[in-house]
């Protein structure tokens, strides 16, 4: 490493300037700056401005896109809400009328059960009825079965039958006293 500092220490006391030792020219180096300067200027010109113009376009499109996710991420959570509420209203509609078709069928089967039960006290009222009438019915049966009966031991004990009408008659009253 000292060999390289030495001899560079020696090629620049020999050329006495330190641009030519290191190989530049300065006429060249002077036509590059002047190129340079000028390739910037077009560049800044007639390049950079619709370059610029298109990034900032694109920037103002992602800020415009975020706006519009955010604002549909909100829409969407004020929609995610509604959706609640909506289902909580009607959880508790689909309650209340599950509550008033309870209270309806209990009052339906109130009133079949009323109704059954006031078809069943008719319908024992009119056996009742029918009962007391076949009762009558029989006895009455039972009545003249019992006056045909008595004429006819009557008929045997006198020997002599006397008119039926007459016979009933009698037997009739004899009943009625009797009974």
């Amino acid at each position: 490493m000292t060999n390289l500092f030495t001899q560079f220490a020696t090629t620049e006391k020999a050329s006495g300037d330190i641009f030519t030792s290191l190989g530049i020219d300065g006429q060249m180096l002077l036509f590059q700056v002047v190129a340079f300067l000028i390739l910037v200027f077009i560049l800044s010109k007639f390049v950079f401005p619709p370059l610029m113009k298109a990034v900032d376009d694109r920037q103002e499109a992602i800020e415009a896109g975020t706006k519009a996710a955010e604002a549909a991420e909100k829409k969407a959570e004020e929609a995610q809400e509604e959706l609640a509420k909506l289902l909580k209203e009607a959880r508790a509609e689909a309650k209340e009328i599950v509550a008033t078709a309870k209270d309806e069928a209990n009052a339906m089967i109130a009133t079949s059960e009323e109704k059954a039960k006031s078809r069943a006290e008719k319908i024992v009222k009119d056996a009742h009825e029918q009962l007391e009438k076949d009762v009558i019915a029989a006895r009455k049966a039972l009545h003249n079965d019992m006056i045909e009966l008595v004429a006819l031991a009557t008929e045997k004990v006198v020997g002599n039958a006397v008119s039926k009408d007459i016979d009933k008659k009698i037997i009739a009253d004899a009943v009625k006293e009797n009974a």
